[in-house]
C-alpha cells in the first residue's frame, strides 16, 4: 500500500461488498473535503453514498474508522498523482511545471477547500493518533519524491553540490501546504503562487551557472 500506512480493510470482501465500501469512502471523502471532518455526519455519508445504515456499519464500526479509510484513499490518490509528476523530475523547468500544475488544479476551485490531506490533518491530528501517523507518513513520502528529484538535479550538476536537497524539499512542501491554507482562507490562489514562487526562487539560488 502506498501512502497512509493504515491497516487493510479486514476480511476479504465480495466484489459487491468492496464496491459498496468504496462508494461509502468516496462519498465521505468528498463531504469531508467540502464541509470538513467534524461537520460531516454519518447520515450525510449514507445519503450521499446511497447506502443503508446496516451497510454503513457493516464496513465501518464508527466515524473514526471511516475517517481513517478516507485518509488512506486520499493518500493513495495523491501519491499516485505526485509519483507520476515527480518520478522523472531532473530539471528546474520540471519543478516549475510541477508548481504550475498544482496551482492550476487548485485554481479550479479558487483555492476554496485547500489540500485534501492538509485539511484533514488540521482536524484529526490531535484526536486520532493512527490517522495522524498515516498523514505524517504520506507527507514524508511526498517530500521524499521532491527530494529525489532534487538529488537527480544535483547528480546532473544542474544543482550545485552545496545545495541540501532534503532541506529544499521540506521548504517546498511547507510553501505548498502554507499556500494551500492561505488560498483556502482567501478563496484566491495568489497566496499559493507567491509562496511556491518564493520557495522556487530559493532553489534557483543553487542552480549551477
Amino acid at each position: 500500500m502506498t501512502g497512509s500506512g493504515i491497516a487493510g480493510q479486514g476480511p476479504r470482501l465480495t466484489r459487491r461488498g468492496a464496491a459498496t465500501r468504496r462508494r461509502i469512502i468516496e462519498a465521505a471523502a468528498e463531504l469531508m473535503y467540502v464541509k470538513g471532518v467534524s461537520a460531516t455526519t454519518l447520515d450525510e455519508v449514507r445519503a450521499a453514498s446511497g447506502t443503508s445504515k446496516s451497510q454503513l456499519y457493516t464496513h465501518f464500526a464508527d466515524k473514526e474508522q471511516l475517517v481513517r479509510a478516507v485518509v488512506q484513499l486520499r493518500a493513495e490518490e495523491i501519491m499516485e498523482r505526485e509519483h507520476a509528476a515527480l518520478q522523472r523530475l531532473r530539471s528546474f523547468n520540471g519543478l516549475v511545471r510541477w508548481r504550475d500544475a498544482i496551482v492550476q488544479r487548485n485554481a479550479l476551485q479558487k483555492g476554496a477547500y485547500g489540500c485534501v490531506l492538509g485539511s484533514i490533518a488540521g482536524e484529526v491530528s490531535d484526536q486520532d493518533e493512527v490517522a495522524r501517523l498515516a498523514l505524517a507518513k504520506t507527507f514524508e513520502e511526498w517530500e521524499h519524491l521532491i527530494e529525489a528529484g532534487l538529488r537527480r538535479m544535483q547528480d546532473a550538476r544542474t544543482l550545485t553540490s552545496d545545495a541540501d536537497p532534503r532541506k529544499l524539499a521540506v521548504g517546498l512542501m511547507a510553501a505548498l501546504q502554507g499556500g494551500y491554507l492561505l488560498a483556502q482562507t482567501a478563496h484566491d490562489v495568489t497566496p499559493m503562487e507567491i509562496a511556491l514562487d518564493m520557495a522556487l526562487d530559493h532553489v534557483r539560488m543553487y542552480l549551477s551557472p
